[in-house]
């Protein structure tokens, strides 16, 4: 009963499946206490997660950040405002409100977290209530050596794979270069956005450099491709109201000489960018691990010097 709530979820992992046959990994939604505050979930035994578990006792504080609730054109007015009259589990005007998990519980006029109870009602620091939909493009590259050969790890003899990361600039934590999808726009364009504001300081650049960095880009956003992962994001920021799902798309540089032309620059909600080496060594935000570790398979690229780890 002592053990936090952030304890609690690493010792029990709670795995659900969605519609897709895809695992929830509800884990980091319940650390305490909630980024940027100093505001404490309520502590949450393994067996009360799930929300088919009757738990008569559950009054978890209620919390939506300031800039939220502050009303930026990316976020929601608060569920009891006058005219506020939001159509869950569909497409709400320019705002989608669908889940890519399937059907969402809508309880006394607020959706329901999909992945069970977190320990924090309202929205915290997330804009929409209900599914807050990202995406995530994973630009890959093979390790090569000073003569252009591709570099194999010495244990497990597999070729090692490369991926473009970002150090966060509110968490600190090494990540995807992604970011939330705008109200109208195509999981293709926020995909191709992001890459460029986050790892290639786009928003910087003078209209000259900007359109020579979308011609070196077409090509390799136009290439085949493949999506890692759809759905639910073990995030934590999300609540009982609001939660991340998320797009991620393996954008593959075989040759290297596209990237090799694109000059990294951190830049918006980026403090550092830069090609790292893919293992099962890296911590990463959220759930981001987990994405590239199904990039690592579907490449058959280095994940671990233990052949059991290896799927």
């Amino acid at each position: 009963s002592n053990l936090s709530a952030s304890c609690w979820s690493h010792l029990h992992p709670v795995n659900m499946f969605n519609s897709y046959n895809l695992k929830f990994h509800h884990r980091k939604a319940l650390t305490s206490p909630y980024p940027g505050s100093h505001i404490e979930r309520c502590q949450i035994p393994e067996d009360k997660v799930g929300w088919l578990t009757e738990w008569e006792d559950y009054n978890p504080m209620e919390y939506t950040a300031k800039s939220v609730l502050a009303r930026p054109n990316w976020a929601d007015p608060q569920i009891n405002d006058e005219g506020f009259s939001p159509k869950f589990n569909e497409r709400d005007g320019e705002v989608e409100r669908k889940s890519l998990n399937g059907l969402y519980v809508v309880e006394n006029g607020r959706p329901r977290n999909p992945a069970g109870r977190t320990g924090l009602t309202g929205r915290g620091l997330l804009g929409r209530w209900g599914p807050n939909h990202a995406a995530d493009p994973i630009v890959t590259r093979w390790k090569r050596d000073g003569s252009g050969s591709k570099v194999a790890h010495p244990v497990s003899g597999k070729n090692i794979l490369q991926f473009v990361a970002i150090k966060r600039r509110d968490c600190g934590e090494w990540a995807i270069p992604g970011g939330m999808v705008d109200p109208g726009e195509k999981i293709t364009a926020t995909l191709r956005r992001e890459f460029e504001e986050e790892a290639l300081n786009s928003l910087q650049k003078s209209p000259e450099e900007k359109a020579k960095l979308e011609k070196q880009l077409q090509k390799l956003f136009s290439q085949e491709h493949f999506v890692v992962y759809r759905g639910y994001v073990d995030d934590p920021r999300n609540t009982d109201n609001a939660w991340m799902e998320t797009e991620a798309v393996n954008y593959h540089d075989e040759t290297g000489e596209t990237m090799d032309n694109l000059p990294l620059e951190a830049g918006d909600d980026a403090g550092v960018v830069k090609w790292v080496d893919i293992s099962e060594k890296l911590e990463l935000y959220a759930s981001h691990s987990y994405f590239i570790k199904l990039v690592t398979e579907k490449r058959g690229a280095h994940w671990s010097e233990n052949p059991g780890s290896e799927c």
